[in-house]
């Protein structure tokens, strides 16, 4: 078992949901491409065109949805390394190959559907190449036109989160947390980054719904401590002082995610003892949430090894019964 790219599960978890997807539409895409899609019909599909070579540096979403008039595809492609690819354009036309090819072995169709490419960018340099597949292509611009037909282009849209500046970053709370943790998650400065922290959390105070606002900043919370490992306990303490002012019902979920990323878990875990001391702490992160554990569990938990417990530790939060803790001990 992986734990999975904190990058990867954030932006999944985020833009995975309709809602948000649909929001990020509405407010991102030009108006002469919005104004034929019908948001709607958005569908989530559950294919991933990304190889295990390129997980670390990519992820990716499919949705289904009406587009002029007619079924079509909008294609997600979120870049989470630090530098833009130069290549970017031949990988996007290959995942589009594969969701056409997909297509047709399941529907056993001739027909190929409207696929609409968006490429997001967050690294720590500005985008610096052009987003069409022409300019990758060897003296492509001065060919005569009645050549160019006969090779094949095609323009993506481009989200490059480094260019946005905070008046910029439009929509829904949860859209613009996400644009804007997302853009700020590799600031070198840690206090560049815990100002972005204090603006997402005040945007939360948004959402009339208060449990929706505490699930996402459980996401939020468990994300950054993911990607930003070198956060110190000075930083989590005014993380912890901001959330207690000015959103206290997340108090209690900061000091439980503190524990799993940055107290027992993860520093304890690169000191000597590393299984040891994470069975301590999937112990009492298990017994915290569900009571006293049974003799067996505890005995098992600690005949665990380091990645083991480092994956069940990732994953507490989200446990509904301790059956699901079982899978780990057999």
């Amino acid at each position: 078992m992986k734990i999975q790219n904190p990058h990867d599960r954030f932006f999944k978890e985020t833009f995975g949901k309709v809602e948000v997807a649909k929001d990020f539409l509405n407010n991102y895409l030009p108006e002469n491409i919005i104004k034929v899609i019908d948001v709607d019909t958005l569908e989530p599909q559950k294919d991933s065109f990304i190889n295990e070579e390129l997980q670390e540096g990519f992820s990716d979403l499919l949705f289904k949805a009406s587009i002029n008039k007619r079924e079509g595809y909008i294609y997600f492609l979120f870049e989470h390394k630090s530098y833009s690819s130069k290549d970017i354009a031949l990988q996007l036309l290959r995942y589009m190959v594969e969701i056409w090819e997909t297509k047709i072995k399941k529907e056993k169709s001739d027909k190929l559907p409207v696929i609409i490419p968006l490429v997001v960018y967050h690294g720590k340099d500005r985008w610096k190449i052009g987003t069409t597949l022409g300019e990758i292509i060897t003296g492509y611009e001065e060919l005569p036109e009645d050549i160019k037909k006969f090779t094949p282009n095609y323009e993506y849209l481009l989200y490059d989160l480094s260019r946005y500046t905070d008046d910029e970053i439009k929509g829904e709370a949860i859209d613009r947390i996400a644009m804007t943790i997302m853009r700020d998650i590799f600031t070198e400065d840690n206090k560049g980054l815990l100002d972005s922290v204090f603006r997402a959390v005040s945007y939360l105070l948004e959402l009339d719904d208060k449990q929706t606002g505490i699930e996402y900043f459980e996401t939020l919370m468990r994300y950054i401590f993911s990607a930003r490992a070198d956060l110190t306990r000075a930083d989590f303490n005014a993380v912890v002082k901001k959330i207690d002012t000015t959103h206290p019902e997340g108090s209690e979920t900061v000091m439980t995610l503190a524990e799993i990323f940055k107290e027992e878990g993860r520093e304890a875990g690169m000191k000597a003892g590393e299984a040891k001391a994470l069975a301590r702490t999937a112990i009492k992160l298990l017994t915290k949430k569900f009571g006293l554990l049974p003799e067996e569990f505890k005995t098992g938990i600690l005949k665990l090894d380091s990645p083991t417990l480092d994956v069940m530790i990732d994953g507490i939060l989200d446990y509904k019964s301790l059956e699901e803790v079982k899978r780990y001990l057999q």
